[in-house]
This record gives structure tokens, C-alpha cells and sequence, in this order.
């Protein structure tokens, strides 16, 4: 991690642990907004319009949390405002890198190896981990902001005029719905798999365990009784977040993470809800199997020898 704007050591996964040996995820450092006129948003500082060719997202395909901004890139029609840059899916010593791996960009806008680099230039003396998403102003040279959760807020509202105005993705009468089922699923099952894949202790382990497959089961029933969306017909944000946690499942938690006491391919409702999201125009551009394998397989607290597997077969989930 960086230490006042400094690479320090190698690359680690786990950061810090709860009492019990839990992982404890690092809360995102830049939490500025783009907004249609410049004004502050919830957090941070103003000063950061929306405009077309200003910003740039630089993402992981391995990523989820990325994932869920180039989606919302997509789906809002932001791809010519929005430029992108995307590591390569190896995790290295130093962190992300840009690259010449297929599907990898080199940094050809600030010219960067290492994705800290830029950290260290938006904050001389920062101090955190180098994470992914990062949404960058061109004008100020600066992170807007590198929480996803954010990020995805800012690609559906915060552009205005540039973004599709056909499809809200957080409408205003589902608001307390989707927040509360958001909350719901993120501790269980987006952070819920890397608390498995992350537990230092059986016990820790466990409890994330039984919390992810708990939420897959009543997924599970809440799509086979509605659906097609999270919300009927109404696709949102919340399916965005629960998207980029499915599509990963069996390539990566199942094995990698521990989850394996069931594939997302065994559970009917849910391989048919993957399969319809990764239907609409332009997600599917956003998932690459070859990236999220050797991404997460690259971890080498979790996979010394850095063998990626064949397997498995993905194919009936349309991947």
C-alpha cells in the first residue's frame, strides 16, 4: 500500500481483521462528485461538471466493483463522454499495472505503470491501498472519486444531459427499496465472497459462508417468484451489484474463495437472471473470463503457484 503518497511493501489482500479474523474492506479515500452543473454532491468538494471528454475511467475487468461503473457506462450511453483505461488482470507487487496483456491498456493519458502512481499524483501524501474504479478529471489531473457505489450514482444522475434520460437506474420511487436491499446483499454476498475467500479464521470463514449462500437461496426464491429484475421489470442499480458478484461466482468464489458448497449453475432462477443481464445491449462487452480467472488466481496468499484452472465449464450460464 501506499504511506504518505509511497509504495511500501508487496501487495497483500488483507489489510486489515475484525476480532473474530474477518476481512474489513478499505473505505474508498476520494469521494468527490460530478454533477450536471458543478455543484458539490453528497460528499466531497465541487468544481467537477459533467462534460463531455473531461473524465476517464480506469478499471480491472477482474474487478466487480469496477465492473459495476462500465456498466452504468454502457447502459446510460456515456462510452463517448467517458474514456477508459483497463489494467492487466494480474495483481503484481506493486499492485495494478497497465499493459499489453489482450483486453489491458497502457496508460497513455498519464502515463503510469503502476495504478498507485496515480494516487500519488492526485495526493502527494496519500495513504491507503490503490483501488479500482478511479474516475479521473482531465482538466483539474486530480481523482474525482474511487468508491463504486458512488461512481454508479454519478453515471445514472450526475451528467445530465450526456446520459440516456430513458433509463433510470435509481428512480426516485424505489429509492428506500433498492438502499435496503443493497444493504442487504452487499455484507452477505458482494463482500460476503471475499470475506470467505479472505478469513483468517474457521470461524470467520464459516459465518461468511453460511451469509452468502443464505442470500443466494433467498435470491433465489425472490427471482423464481417475480422477476425479471430485482424489481419486476424495472432493471436498477441493485441488479448491477448483484450482476457483477454472479457472473464471477463460479469462475472464481466457488474455487478460489471456498464457496463451493453450491455453483451458481445449480441454482435455476439465478442462471436465468445471469443470462438475461448479460442479454442487454453492452454488458456482455464487460465480462471477460480470462481476465477474472487469472486476476483472482494471481492472489498469491490464496494461490502460491499462480496455476490458473481450465475449468470450469461456464458455458451453460451463456458466458
Amino acid at each position: 500500500m501506499l504511506v504518505d503518497g509511497k509504495w511500501t511493501a508487496d501487495w497483500q489482500p488483507v489489510q486489515a481483521t475484525d476480532a473474530k479474523g474477518g476481512f474489513v474492506r478499505q473505505v474508498s479515500g476520494f469521494r468527490s462528485f460530478v454533477t450536471p452543473d458543478g455543484a458539490p454532491g453528497p460528499t466531497g468538494e465541487g468544481g467537477f461538471p459533467a462534460e463531455a471528454g473531461r473524465y476517464h475511467l480506469y478499471v480491472a475487468l477482474i474487478c466487480p466493483w469496477a465492473s459495476r461503473t462500465l456498466i452504468a457506462r454502457k447502459l446510460k450511453g456515456l462510452e463517448d463522454a467517458i474514456s477508459v483505461s483497463v489494467v492487466e488482470p494480474a495483481l503484481t507487487e506493486e499492485g495494478w499495472r497497465f499493459g499489453d496483456y489482450p483486453g489491458a491498456d497502457r496508460d497513455t493519458l498519464n502515463g503510469a505503470t503502476f495504478l498507485h502512481e496515480l494516487y500519488s499524483r492526485a495526493d502527494a501524501h496519500y495513504t491507503g491501498r490503490a483501488t479500482v474504479p478511479v474516475l479521473w478529471d482531465k482538466v483539474r489531473g486530480t481523482i474525482v472519486n474511487n468508491e463504486s457505489a458512488d461512481i454508479l450514482r454519478m453515471l445514472n444522475s450526475g451528467f445530465g444531459a450526456l446520459a440516456r434520460p430513458d433509463l433510470d437506474l435509481y428512480p426516485a420511487d424505489l429509492r428506500e427499496r433498492i438502499d435496503e436491499l443493497n444493504a442487504r446483499i452487499y455484507p452477505r454476498l458482494n463482500n460476503g465472497v471475499y470475506r470467505a475467500g479472505f478469513a483468517t479464521t474457521q470461524g470467520a470463514y464459516e459465518e461468511a459462508f453460511a451469509d452468502v449462500f443464505g442470500m443466494l437461496d433467498e435470491l433465489e426464491v425472490r427471482l423464481a417468484a417475480g422477476g425479471p429484475y430485482l424489481f419486476a421489470d424495472r432493471f436498477t442499480e441493485a441488479d448491477i451489484r448483484l450482476f457483477v458478484t454472479l457472473v464471477r461466482f463460479d469462475a472464481a468464489y466457488h474455487g478460489l474463495f471456498k464457496c463451493n458448497l453450491r455453483m451458481l449453475k445449480d441454482y435455476p432462477a439465478l442462471s436465468d437472471y445471469l443470462r438475461r443481464v448479460l442479454d442487454l445491449p453492452g454488458v456482455r462487452e464487460t465480462v471477460n473470463i480470462d481476465h477474472i480467472k487469472r486476476g483472482y488466481y494471481s492472489i498469491r496468499a490464496l494461490n502460491p503457484t499462480g496455476i490458473v484452472p481450465v475449468g470450469p465449464d461456464v458455458s451453460a450460464l451463456g458466458l
